[in-house]
C-alpha cells in the first residue's frame, strides 16, 4: 500500500512540471526610422536565442530579427541573413523534456527542429518537406507546430529555409526538468 502511494505521488510530482512559453511579444520588429530590428541575441524567459555558428558567406555578423504575422500582430523571431540561411539556437536555462514551436514561413519552405543534448549530440528531430501554405491567396500565412522530446534537452535549433525564404518561431513552449529530480 505504501509503495503505491509513494508511487503514485512520484508519478503525480513527474507530471505537475508547467510549460514555460516564450512569445516574443516584448520585441521591437521595427526602429523608428522604419528599418528591421536586427539582433545578435535575444532572451526571454532565461531562454536565450542566437544564431547556430558565425556566417561563412560574408564577413558581417550574423544577426536575429523580428516578422509581424500579419493576420494575428503576432512576433516571430527568424534569421536575418536573407542569402546565408543561418539555423536559429534557442538554448535553455536548465533541461527541458519537450519542446514544442510554433512557426510560420515563406511558402514551400522546408522547416526542421532538432533537440540537442549538453554534448551536442541530436536527441530528436521534427520535419516538414514544405510547411503549410494558403489554400487561397486571401488566406493569412498558416501557423503551424512542430514538437521535440528527449530526456535532457539543452537547446533546439530551427532551420530550413533556402536563400530568401524565411521560417519565423512564433512560441516556443517548453517543460523544464526539476534539477532535483
Amino acid at each position: 500500500m505504501i509503495r503505491a502511494v509513494l508511487l503514485l505521488g512520484a508519478v503525480a510530482y513527474a507530471w505537475s512540471a508547467e510549460p514555460v512559453v516564450v512569445d516574443f511579444e516584448k520585441a521591437v520588429p521595427l526602429l523608428a526610422d522604419g528599418n528591421g530590428n536586427r539582433i545578435p541575441r535575444w532572451e526571454e524567459k532565461g531562454v536565450v536565442f542566437t544564431l547556430a555558428r558565425e556566417t561563412h558567406q560574408t564577413k558581417g555578423k550574423g544577426m536575429l530579427m523580428f516578422f509581424t504575422h500579419l493576420s494575428t500582430g503576432r512576433k516571430g523571431i527568424a534569421c536575418a541573413m536573407a542569402t546565408e540561411p543561418i539555423p536559429v539556437r534557442a538554448t535553455f536555462p536548465r533541461p527541458v523534456s519537450s519542446v514544442t514551436v510554433s512557426f510560420w514561413a515563406s511558402t514551400g519552405t522546408p522547416a526542421l527542429l532538432e533537440a540537442f543534448d549538453s554534448e551536442g549530440k541530436v536527441v530528436d528531430r521534427a520535419s516538414l518537406d514544405s510547411v503549410p501554405g494558403r489554400k487561397a491567396p486571401g488566406d493569412p500565412v498558416p501557423i503551424f507546430t512542430m514538437t521535440v522530446k528527449g530526456g535532457r534537452i539543452a537547446y533546439v535549433q530551427f532551420s530550413g529555409p533556402r536563400e530568401g525564404e524565411f521560417l519565423a518561431a512564433d512560441e516556443v513552449r517548453f517543460i523544464p526538468i526539476d534539477s532535483a529530480r
